[in-house]
């Protein structure tokens, strides 16, 4: 059977204006506070969103701490006895990638004197670092207008706009593109963290929480029960 092709709708600058508003609104009021935004260091940052990845932000604050207290530098941290790095990072799951945390400080040292790049490329270059770590950390750490694209935003975008997405909706160009187009280059850490959370909190996979739902009179998902994703 031959795949349908995807439509590449995307919405207009002025509805992603009033999406972002209307989402920007609602953080102001009900965003989630987090060690690693309080003081958000490029390095702490760094090692947060490597954490975060397929883990919920309640279950790294310890963990978090803990790391940062042994480890509080990229070169303490690339000196890292690996057993004692696993009996911290164990909690998190994922036994795969607690290696990777202390490749990355390596790379860090050898590669940038231990300071956290500025460019994404740069970023996307160091281990266990991908798109959407790299865009948060330039986003929330450096305050740059770069763009995030997770499954949680990928899920917000296909109910809000009603737009089509591949299965790994995340790589979909125009995804992309819709993430791009929402950055701001006013604050732009408000936005990345503002979708960060409405996605974790009231857009969820199961059961979305449409009665606390400020978008749910201009979403497409709400008033049509229909998500549009290419098989």
């Amino acid at each position: 059977m031959q795949k349908s092709k995807i439509e590449t709708y995307l919405p207009s600058p002025k509805e992603i204006a009033a999406f972002r508003y209307v989402l920007l609104r609602w953080y102001r009021r009900h965003g989630r506070s987090y060690p690693w935004r309080e003081s958000p260091t490029p390095f702490h940052v760094l090692l947060a969103e490597m954490m975060l990845q397929r883990t919920k932000a309640d279950q790294v604050v310890p963990v978090y701490r803990k790391l940062l207290n042994k480890y509080p530098t990229a070169g303490e941290l690339a000196e890292a006895d690996l057993g004692y790095l696993q009996n911290i990072l164990n909690p998190l799951g994922l036994a795969w990638r607690i290696p990777r945390f202390k490749e990355m400080a390596k790379a860090l040292v050898e590669r940038f004197n231990g300071v956290v790049p500025e460019k994404r490329e740069e970023l996307t270059s160091l281990p266990g670092v991908g798109d959407y770590v790299s865009g948060a950390v330039l986003s929330i750490a450096f305050q740059k207008p770069q763009w995030v694209v997770d499954s949680n935003i990928v899920r917000l975008f296909r109910r809000y706009f009603g737009i089509q997405t591949s299965p790994e909706g995340r790589r979909d160009a125009h995804v992309i593109e819709l993430a791009k187009r929402f950055t701001s280059k006013r604050k732009p850490k408000e936005p990345t963290l503002a979708i960060l959370d409405f996605t974790a909190l009231v857009c969820t996979p199961a059961l979305p929480k449409h009665k606390m739902c400020p978008l749910r009179s201009k979403c497409v998902y709400f008033n049509t029960g229909r998500e549009r994703q290419s098989s």
